[in-house]
């Protein structure tokens, strides 16, 4: 009896001991999928379209003007949309589709895992939606409603359908006639970036295929000779998906991405330039005219000025989508930079860009809602998990977490100088600065491709010249005291710097920067949980640790601390917003912490020191040196 009960008791602490387990992956289940799904739930994907019904109406009607839009090359318009409807309730909505055209005929087969059991009205996520009580506040009484939308040239024409019934069982009550661009396929939303060997790269969006027309960059120096650089056309289709909604009702064409390499540009030199097609009839079509400044020569020293954030999104300027709700703070923070645009000369943004989840049509959004910035400054990018992440496609994370994206529209859309895009890390030399992106959503532990390949960027670069060394990724590699890694006690992503941070102390990295945590947080340098500086704000000297900074904030729904922040945890903030870089010389940089809200600094450090600091010998940082003479 005494073995039998002594054998219970093993067997119930055994019990409970995996129920605490259970309990405690449950919760950081939820934790996470809260942070990517639960608090910021894609809008689009809380319309069931495949169960639309059929309900029209001959006494409902909704009507758009204007219906021909960017008559004078516009690529952005606002259409006023009119809604009558006889029986109007709360969970009403108007659709924009595009292209206008949305009944089954536009249907794909549907893969087994999606359980159509027939053929629906509709297949097509629309582009974004509006509540018709939106601003309306006596359409319950009047069935009268007037909506404000704003629309983008998305190389397809567009139509406004009511429905009622709410998101999960629409009824379309009443459809508008079509609204169109002037010209549907022109050429839009340039993103500049850098090349592989010191030059300018343009990638742009338009309706031409190669077959139809010749892309190129038409460019120009004041005084200088007219140049045109040639462009290549690139697309992906619905098989290039990994999965829902990508490849089902969140699909739309992506239209032709082009990308020209602009050569042989004079450093600092400000270059105008207009994007181009020639048509096989013998005409031209062109964009407005941009301009930008031609990045300075690696080692040059000049100030240099350098912007970096994650997890921005995008939202709706119209109020459409439920903006408010899922990216609060994404248009705070593409206001304040495009209104500081004179005050820096890069961006980078590492990760998590439109958090399009499988909506394809949201990445043409969310490139024509940083076009300001994009067409003027080099716009870089990092891979985050919401552009990846998809189960059995070679991701790190086995996570739905890119809507079965699994990364081809980021990788296609934007240009960064990788050797190979779909392994997305790569080096980037801008004047006194090296920048060492690495791929969070791809193994970066010892051994691994990746691994060899950090190794390789922080031990290639000449210190004399480009003394300031920054790595970046999307997850926190380093340290974060945020609530879900808290409650792990690892203060890190899971193998993150375990094996990452005696190549940071080797090669005495002076910065790493990271987002997916949607808040800000500095840390003290450090080295093994250990700071390894006292000093909080000015830090002058041997490189003895790396300061670690989280920059997640850009625009997503915020995510929360633990509530006692770590020894090594300088300053915390639960807001948005982004950071700035500011080298002066070869030996002093400043780091500013700026909040979306106002453009206001809220935190900042300082760095100085001499090129014999960054030879210094510091623990596991010291050049093997012999005892001859």
């Amino acid at each position: 009896m005494k073995g039998s009960s002594s054998v219970g008791n093993h067997l119930l602490k055994q019990q409970n001991m995996i129920m605490i387990l259970m309990l405690f992956w449950f919760t950081k289940l939820g934790m996470v999928l809260g942070h990517n799904h639960v608090l910021g739930v894609q809008p689009l994907s809380k319309i069931a379209i495949h169960k639309t019904l059929l309900a029209l109406d001959n006494m409902a009607a909704i009507a758009a003007a204007p219906t021909l839009l960017g008559i004078s090359g516009e690529d952005t318009a606002w259409v006023t949309v009119k809604v009558l409807n006889p029986m109007p309730s709360n969970d009403d909505w108007v659709g924009v589709f595009s292209p206008a055209k949305f009944d089954s005929g536009n249907c794909a087969p549907a893969p087994d895992s999606i359980g159509w059991q027939e053929t629906p009205y509709i297949c097509q996520a629309p582009i974004k939606y509006k509540f018709a009580n939106h601003d309306n506040s006596n359409y319950l009484k009047t069935g009268a409603a007037v909506l404000k939308f704003q629309l983008i040239n998305q190389r397809e024409d567009f139509s406004f359908a009511l429905f009622s019934g709410g998101l999960s069982l629409p009824k379309l009550v009443a459809v508008s006639k079509n609204v169109r661009f002037f010209n549907p396929k022109a050429p839009v939303y340039p993103r500049l970036a850098l090349g592989k060997s010191w030059d300018e790269v343009i990638t742009w969006t338009s309706g031409y295929d190669h077959r139809d027309a010749i892309p190129f960059v038409e460019y120009v120096s004041n005084g200088g000779e007219v140049r045109r650089a040639p462009a290549g056309t690139l697309t992906f289709n619905r098989n290039s998906m990994c999965g829902e909604p990508a490849r089902t009702v969140g699909w739309r064409d992506p239209g032709f991405i082009h990308t020209s390499f602009l050569k042989n540009l004079w450093p600092n030199l400000r270059y105008i330039y207009t994007l181009g097609h020639f048509l096989t009839n013998g005409s031209y079509v062109w964009s407005r005219t941009f301009s930008f400044k031609a990045p300075p020569f690696p080692g040059q020293n000049s100030l240099q000025r350098v912007i970096i954030f994650g997890d921005m999104g995008k939202a709706e300027r119209d109020g459409s989508n439920e903006y408010a709700d899922y990216q609060p703070g994404s248009l705070n923070t593409t206001d304040r930079l495009i209104e500081d645009l004179a005050n820096y000369d890069i961006v980078f943004h590492i990760g998590d860009m439109p958090y399009a989840n499988g909506y394809i049509s949201q990445w043409d959004q969310f490139t024509a809602q940083v076009q300001e910035i994009s067409a003027r400054v080099p716009y870089m990018i990092a891979s985050g998990n919401h552009e990846r992440d998809w189960p059995n496609t070679g991701s790190f994370y086995d996570t739905p977490d890119s809507g079965g994206e699994c990364g081809v529209p980021a990788e296609t859309m934007y240009y960064y100088p990788a050797e190979n895009k779909a392994k997305f890390w790569y080096k980037a030399d801008y004047g006194m600065f090296r920048f060492c992106i690495a791929d969070s959503e791809h193994d970066w532990r010892e051994g691994t491709e990746q691994y060899k390949f950090i190794e390789h960027c922080l031990a290639t670069v000449d210190r004399k010249q480009q003394p300031w060394l920054i790595f970046a990724a999307h997850r926190p590699l380093g340290y974060s005291s945020n609530s879900w890694y808290g409650m792990e006690g690892s203060f890190e992503e899971p193998m993150g710097r375990e094996s990452l941070q005696k190549l940071w102390q080797k090669y005495k990295v002076d910065i790493a920067f990271y987002g997916h945590v949607h808040n800000y947080e500095r840390v003290c340098p450090i080295y093994q949980n250990q700071c390894v500086n006292e000093e909080k704000t000015h830090y002058s000297g041997t490189v003895n640790g790396t300061i670690h900074v989280v920059v997640g904030g850009g625009g997503s729904h915020l995510s929360d601390f633990v509530a006692s922040p770590p020894v090594w945890s300088i300053y915390r903030d639960r807001d948005f917003g982004f950071g700035k870089l500011t080298a002066f010389n070869h030996s002093y940089l400043m780091f500013e912490y700026k909040k979306s809200s106002d453009g206001l600094v809220y935190d900042y450090f300082t760095i100085h020191r001499d090129y014999r600091d960054v030879l210094a010998c510091v623990h596991d940082g010291c050049e093997k040196i012999t005892s001859a003479t």
